[in-house]
């Protein structure tokens, strides 16, 4: 008897476990891009004209200017697209930014840099990140719980611009 007890509870917390999936569903307008303003720290899901919702974020290291090279701390701007997801992320989940362009290639070499790469908009911190604010490599940070809404609203292929 105690062993069908033991088999009871586990499949009671396999299934409970399996509610509280980080993943979520979105049956919603499509977005058709997605907009960072990086001055004043936003985020906007866009269905063409309109926005569906918006996120405060952080940034680089050096959130100012275009990132150049490899390790700068500074989050790119431009146009570019999403382009990758990582449910694995080390940042809880993430979709990738299809940095570097050619552009950003050659800027870098001609400095006789790499351009880095791996732009990400990702979750939150992690124990060991800094507090302060603009922290990532050269990411874009939201909150764990925005990032759920984010993965599940955006597709890849989404065209992304990240202005100054």
């Amino acid at each position: 008897m105690r062993i069908f007890k033991i088999l009871f509870l586990i499949t009671v917390v396999a299934t409970l476990g399996a509610c509280a999936s980080k993943f979520k569903t979105y049956n919603g307008p499509e977005v058709t891009r997605v907009l960072i303003f990086k001055e004043q720290r936003k985020l906007y899901l866009m269905n063409g004209d309109n926005y569906l919702r918006a996120y405060d974020i952080e940034l680089g290291f050096v959130p100012s200017g275009h990132k150049v090279f490899e390790g700068d701390g500074r989050t790119p701007e431009g146009e570019y697209t999403i382009d990758r997801r990582n449910p694995n992320s080390a940042f809880y989940l993430s979709i990738g930014i299809s940095y570097p362009n050619a552009k950003d290639r050659a800027a870098a070499r001609a400095l006789g840099k790499s351009p880095g790469g791996d732009i990400f908009i990702h979750g939150g911190r992690r124990a060991g990140d800094p507090k302060r604010p603009d922290w990532t490599a050269g990411c874009i940070s939201v909150s764990n719980k925005q990032m759920r809404d984010i993965y599940a609203m955006v597709k890849d292929g989404t065209p992304i611009s990240i202005f100054p």
